[in-house]
């Protein structure tokens, strides 16, 4: 039998919003190796064996994953969202590329999915109509001299952004950081969307300004998404419209 690793993201929470590709795989597959919430969203069934572990061991879960394949098992690795957006992917092809030479010829699929940025997005309208980027705010990895330059730099070129990781129990600072920096770069009415949650029952779509966001305003639950100068809001009926109109004017060109 010949062995596989598929990469999969499973969306932001809605079963719905899973592709059908994903839940393809899933039924194909021996193995399937995770973070513990995720694992848990993938039922249960004979010739299954589900894999858990922390977050903090993506590196331990990837080489198990390959070796898994390697022995002929058919191995899914399960990320919320989509898998090469601050999840999965990388850390298996960083353990493929430090790992032995014949888990190279291992069949390696990378299965897209709906990022909750791009879920929380759409719940609001269209921030992220126009130009756009996404900055994870943990600096587990990184430093937060480099987390800094990036959020300046993003700020000055008129970027729509979007914040993963915003603000945990251990590292509450970052998002207050995060907040201060984006008054010096920007407006006091510089629109932030506060998406926690999105699909899932719990779900909570908060706007506000930069003026009178506050640092509790987001946890990990929750995808920031911060408009450029030109986002803006459509009152209506029900719920308002953000979007990001796809025109920039000459007088605003750089």
């Amino acid at each position: 039998m010949s062995g596989w690793v598929k990469i999969a993201g499973l969306g932001p929470g809605d079963d719905a919003l899973v592709t059908p590709e994903v839940t393809a795989a899933l039924a194909e597959a021996t193995d399937v190796v995770g973070y513990i919430p995720y694992v848990a969203r993938v039922a249960e069934r004979e010739g299954l064996t589900l894999h858990a572990s922390d977050n903090r061991v993506e590196i331990d879960r990837s080489q198990h994953a390959l070796q898994m394949a390697a022995e002929g098992k058919r191995v899914v690795v399960v990320s919320s969202g989509d898998p090469g957006v601050f999840a999965m992917a990388a850390a298996v092809f960083e353990a493929l590329e430090d790992g032995p030479p014949e888990w190279r010829n291992i069949q390696i699929d990378v299965l897209p999915g709906i990022t909750a940025m791009l879920a929380a997005s759409a719940r609001a309208g269209a921030p992220m109509g126009h130009d756009f980027c996404a900055i994870n705010l943990s600096d587990n990895l990184k430093p937060w001299s480099l987390i800094e330059k990036r959020l300046r730099l993003a700020a000055q070129a008129d970027f729509s952004m979007a914040f993963y990781n915003p603000r945990s129990k251990s590292r509450p600072e970052g998002f207050v950081k995060t907040l201060e920096i984006l008054r010096e770069e920007c407006e006091p009415e510089r629109l932030i969307l506060f998406a926690r949650a999105v699909s899932r029952a719990d779900e909570a779509i908060r706007i506000s300004t930069l003026a009178e966001a506050t640092p509790e305003m987001a946890d990990m639950q929750t995808v920031v998404i911060v408009g450029s100068s030109r986002t803006r809001v459509i009152e209506r009926d029900g719920a308002p419209i953000v979007y990001t109109p796809r025109f920039t004017p000459a007088k605003d060109q750089v």
